[in-house]
């Protein structure tokens, strides 16, 4: 019973959705879950000049050649001649879907002094050319542009309203997913009426706003019976592909990782990255007051990253690609032979050229076509030109989510306007980032040199220490700064100092090798002491020896003569005695 009971609690949540149509237009079918709604009237709402005719004319033309559904565009504005026209150069055939019956293009004009003459109102005869349109062709899909045009005459508000609702009804016994256009409202109303709104199924509101002489377009979705939709503002931009919106990223934080790493093109660097380098899809942050060394930092990454046969992408906020190429053969660095390869595409663009919406839809569009696995910003303070800090971190926040879950790594270059690490202008990223490299300019010594700190790296172990900043024409190192006797020593102080100890060191070998020759001296001088010593010992044991020996032999003379006496004057007697026997 329990889990039969858990079962039917579980159903009540997932709610069936509504049939849906996908429009086909890049990111509108994000926002609305899969597309509007099936078989229903559609409004799309707003002003002049926003989009309506070309969003609603890319819904028919993306139906025929994405979804095999025809359509009827049927304009009470302009011509069907001038419409084909209007979209050639969004590679947008009209004529030719004609030709092949699976677009219909009907032009309808609507003579308001005939209707005023008469005091009469009648669809009928718009609902007979249109139903004949769509069984023309089997038209899946409808669009009517635009509907103040269609009631343009018509004064009598009751009359205006039956035969609103009647337009709606008859469309969706017609099974086919409309959009009807609509010019925007005054006040508190989103259309001209304030009527179309409720009576259509799903509203789309379309928005082109100025703000300091910078235009961006706008699109956010009004209701939506029966189903789920985003709720917020939605930049979207026309360009030679058509209508592409970028809908808010995923702010779940659900995002995949990698444990992979990648090389910063700088040795000495990536033995400070725990010896490996970034993580793959993280983002990297590198920030510095100007002339610290940014740009070829980000240099070197692509250059490292091309080398391994992957793509990279750089957006150029500052410098042509030109100059940019330019300036990093100074430093060994050659960049064109990867453009030549198509490894590394240029993105170079000053900021004021759109509003900051429609330069993240401009490189959302890019980077899906490119598909990069390295994409370089340099530098993004310039978009600050365009909109306030927080502005420009809510956009990069939506970058940053959007390149995470394509795992692609990504490395800002920011300009700091002063040198003091608690206040960094690097535009609020440096608490999104996973990796911040500080460039700092030190002087010493009547010196500007560099020095790097690794503010932080999540996720890996890194060192802690200042190294110096060079760059030469064989490229990037970084080394060890000095410790002097005063402390921290770089450029020609260290050099200096080096020089110092290294004359130290040879006063001291010089000295150590002095030491060793009076000692060697010495030496020899002792020996030779000990050598006549020697001599001299030897000469006055000799002369003992001589003398105990010479006393041996008197001392032997003498027994000897003892006894020979001895025997002598014993023989004497001996004989003395015979003689007298």
């Amino acid at each position: 019973m329990t889990n039969h009971h858990h079962k039917n609690k579980k159903t009540v949540f997932n709610y069936p959705q509504i049939p849906k149509t996908p429009t086909g237009i890049n990111g509108l079918d994000e926002i609305t879950e899969g597309g509007i709604p099936t078989g229903r009237p559609t409004l799309i709402c707003g002003g002049a000049g926003c989009g309506k005719t070309l969003m609603s004319l890319e819904f028919i033309v993306r139906g025929i050649t994405q979804f095999n559904e025809p359509g009827v565009f049927m304009a009470f504005e302009e011509k069907t001649a001038e419409l084909a026209m209007n979209v050639t150069s969004l590679g947008f055939d009209l004529v030719k879907l004609q030709e092949e019956k699976k677009l219909k293009l009907d032009y309808v004009h609507i003579d308001r002094s005939e209707i005023e003459e008469t005091g009469e109102y009648d669809l009928e005869g718009l609902f007979i050319r249109l139903g004949f349109a769509i069984d023309s062709i089997g038209a899946k899909r409808v669009v009517l542009d635009t509907i103040e045009s269609l009631f343009s005459g018509l004064t009598n508000q009751g009359i205006l309203r039956a035969e609103l609702r009647r337009l709606f009804t008859w469309l969706k016994e017609k099974g086919v997913t409309a959009i009807i256009t609509g010019e925007r409202g005054e006040g508190n109303t989103f259309t001209r009426q304030g009527l179309e709104e409720y009576v259509s199924d799903c509203v789309i509101l379309l928005d082109h706003r100025v703000i300091n002489q910078i235009s961006t377009r706008r699109l956010r979705v009004l209701k939506y019976r029966g189903s789920l939709h985003g709720t917020n503002e939605y930049p979207f931009l026309i360009d030679e592909d058509g209508i592409s919106v970028l809908p808010v990223t995923s702010l779940k934080l659900e995002k995949e990782v990698s444990t992979d790493r990648i090389s910063s093109g700088i040795p000495a660097l990536d033995k400070m990255l725990d010896k490996k380098g970034f993580f793959k899809g993280g983002s990297v942050l590198v920030s510095g007051t100007a002339g610290t060394g940014k740009t070829s930092i980000a240099a070197c990454f692509a250059n490292e990253t091309c080398k391994q046969q992957k793509r990279c992408l750089y957006f150029a906020f500052e410098e042509s690609p030109k100059q940019i190429i330019r300036n990093m053969k100074s430093i060994s660095v050659d960049l064109q032979q990867h453009v030549d390869d198509e490894l590394l595409m240029f993105h170079a663009s000053r900021p004021t050229l759109y509003g900051l919406e429609q330069h993240l839809v401009a490189m959302y569009k890019i980077i899906q076509s490119f598909k990069p696995d390295v994409v370089i910003l340099d530098p993004i303070t310039n978009l600050v030109t365009i909109g306030s800090v927080s502005e420009v971190k809510a956009m990069l926040i939506r970058l940053i989510d959007f390149l995470q879950e394509e795992q692609i790594t990504v490395m800002f270059t920011a300009l700091t306007l002063n040198s003091v690490v608690s206040e960094q202008t690097d535009e609020g990223v440096s608490s999104l980032v996973d990796t911040w490299l500080l460039v700092r300019d030190i002087e010493f010594n009547g010196e500007r040199n560099r020095g790097m700190y690794i503010m932080k790296s999540r996720g890996m172990k890194h060192s802690n220490q200042v190294r110096e900043f060079i760059i030469t024409d064989k490229g990037i190192d970084l080394v060890d700064v000095y410790l002097g006797p005063d402390g921290v020593l770089i450029g020609s102080a260290r050099e200096a100092q080096k020089l110092q100890e290294k004359t130290g060191e040879v006063l001291r070998t010089n000295a150590l090798s002095m030491k060793d020759r009076e000692i060697d001296r010495k030496r020899k001088v002792l020996q030779a002491k000990i050598a006549s010593l020697q001599s001299e010992f030897e000469s006055a044991e000799e002369e003992l020896n001589r003398i105990s020996i010479e006393e041996e032999l008197v001392k032997k003379i003498t027994e000897n003569n003892r006894s020979a006496l001895t025997k002598l004057r014993r023989g004497d007697v001996h004989n003395e005695n015979n003689n007298g026997i």
